[in-house]
């Protein structure tokens, strides 16, 4: 572990709309000469995307908040949760932030226990209008909470909250086009529809586009990143679709398990995103002015993904079909219609970008400059 003192620790992941929002901070800091480093999990998707970026990395032991009975509960809580705890506090002293800046998760919860505990200031970052557990749990020992949108329902404590919206990583703004379709081989004439379940693929999600293929790759040409669960089996059974097709339109179909660097030109490409919705895609697809189909993921913590999806489709920036109707033959029927009007398109993208907020990077890193004089 690398010897402190650093500006700020960021604590946070378990999803991409967890991580995302600490690695955009996270290079602003850096530009500004304000040393970082990460406290994270073993195995969330963090523990993939900070290393690589070379910021020091402190993987500690996690549990996982669940609200339903699990014998997982008893291994957390009497194992990985103390565990969790321990780890933090050793790395918070090796470290020495000034400020400790949670994301979100529950990796985060034990990283701010330990700050309370050594008083280190704490400030929080709520990506979605549905406050999370973790963050509701943590925002007592929070000396700022910075929120995407305004928390009108008295959430946090107002004399805490600050307005700062949902960072985007940078290198999101810098896609280039022609570089995808040369690497994927795509038609630069016909247009391209990113689908995408986050990180971990969306089961339904892949069923449903496999089954609408034949009828989707007619007028379009897909990426489709699917994930790779092994329980599901989802990536080979796509991969036999995709061979089933007759071979002039194989190349229209693209199957990935997961997309790394090569997400900013996708989204550079592509006509049309669909997805969950997912704090961390919405923000994107917001910030990119990408005109969106979102397929909320149901039964989640306070609906939180239909409340992400339905607040850009009141702005006319989206489409929402609930998984309830969802079926291969309206799958094709939605992208094909919205395909088809592309003035409809661009509208939508525009007005989702008025959700964006494009300094919140900047915003966030002045809050934490209170803490780092």
């Amino acid at each position: 572990m690398n010897a402190g003192p650093v500006h700020v620790v960021i604590a946070g992941g378990g999803t991409g709309g967890h991580t995302s929002p600490g690695l955009a901070v996270a290079t602003l800091l850096r530009e500004r000469s304000k040393t970082c480093a990460w406290i994270g999990s073993r195995t969330g998707i963090e523990a993939q995307r900070v290393p690589p970026t070379g910021i020091p990395y402190v993987a500690i032991s996690t549990g996982k908040l669940r609200r339903y009975w699990a014998w997982q509960n008893v291994a957390d809580l009497a194992v990985n949760v103390p565990a969790g705890a321990v780890g933090a506090i050793r790395a918070l002293r090796a470290l020495r932030p000034r400020v400790v800046f949670g994301t979100g998760g529950f990796v985060a919860l034990p990283v701010v226990f330990g700050a309370a505990l050594l008083r280190v200031p704490v400030v929080l970052h709520e990506q979605t209008a549905v406050p999370g557990l973790a963050n509701r749990i943590c925002a007592r020992f929070a000396r700022r909470i910075a929120v995407t949108f305004p928390d009108r329902e008295g959430k946090f404590p107002a004399s805490r909250v600050v307005v700062t919206g949902n960072p985007l990583r940078p290198e999101l703004r810098q896609g280039s086009r022609s570089s995808v379709i040369a690497q994927f081989q795509l038609d630069p004439a016909m247009p391209l529809v990113y689908v995408t379940g986050g990180a971990q693929g969306a089961h339904r999600i892949n069923r449903v586009v496999g089954e609408a293929l034949p009828r989707l790759i007619e007028h379009a040409q897909i990426i489709h990143q699917c994930g790779d669960n092994p329980t599901t089996g989802d990536r080979a059974w796509l991969e036999e679709r995709r061979a089933a097709l007759p071979p002039a339109l194989t190349r229209r179909y693209t199957v990935v398990p997961y997309v790394g660097a090569e997400l900013a030109g996708i989204y550079a490409a592509a006509a049309l995103v669909v997805a969950r919705a997912g704090a961390g895609t919405v923000n994107e697809c917001c910030q990119l002015g990408l005109p969106a189909l979102y397929i909320p993921l149901p039964g989640t913590r306070g609906d939180e993904q239909t409340e992400n999806a339905c607040m850009v489709e009141r702005l006319g920036g989206a489409v929402v079909l609930p998984q309830s109707a969802l079926t291969a033959a309206r799958l094709a029927d939605d992208i094909r219609g919205l395909l088809a009007d592309p003035a409809r398109l661009k509208q939508m993208g525009e007005h989702a970008r008025t959700l964006a907020v494009p300094d919140a990077a900047e915003r966030i890193v002045a809050v934490l400059s209170e803490f780092c004089a």
